[in-house]
């Protein structure tokens, strides 16, 4: 996944959230990137066709950008429920953050090939959990994470 699929699933993912756009401050926040970054990379989303961009409305996918973004979503889940089933991983939302800019497409397949990954995914996301609903029924939030 590249930063690109970072930013059209963190756009995805807020549009979800609002049920409209996603202001530009918000997903500035969201991936810990300025504003102006924010805005940069909204102009290559916007220019690459996968993202419309209303000033002072926000940022809205496009049907392609919705594809890309669910895929990219998809990716992160995988990775989340690797390090969680396979490996272990008690602080996994922070591997799995650190994790899905380096892990392309054939790896995320190779992955899902080995862990029981539900068919409602990448449905079965919540935004503002950040974890997939059912991985967290089945490997509660440590107390460090609760904290958070």
């Amino acid at each position: 996944m590249n930063t690109a699929d970072q930013y059209l699933k963190a756009i995805y993912l807020i549009q979800e959230q609002e049920n409209g756009p996603a202001a530009t401050g918000r997903l500035a926040d969201a991936l810990d990137v300025s504003p102006a970054s924010a805005n940069e990379m909204i102009g290559k989303l916007e220019g690459r066709g996968l993202a419309d961009h209303e000033k002072y409305k926000g940022v809205s996918l496009t049907d392609e950008g919705i594809v890309r973004a669910r895929e990219a979503l998809r990716n992160y889940c995988i990775i989340e429920r690797f390090l969680v089933e396979v490996l272990e991983v008690e602080e996994f939302r922070v591997e799995a953050r650190q994790l899905e800019s380096v892990i392309d497409d054939n790896v995320a397949d190779r992955l899902d090939t080995i862990i029981d990954r539900e068919s409602e995914c990448p449905d079965c996301f919540d935004p503002e959990a950040d974890v997939c609903t059912l991985l967290e029924a089945e490997y509660p939030l440590a107390d460090s994470e609760a904290a958070d």
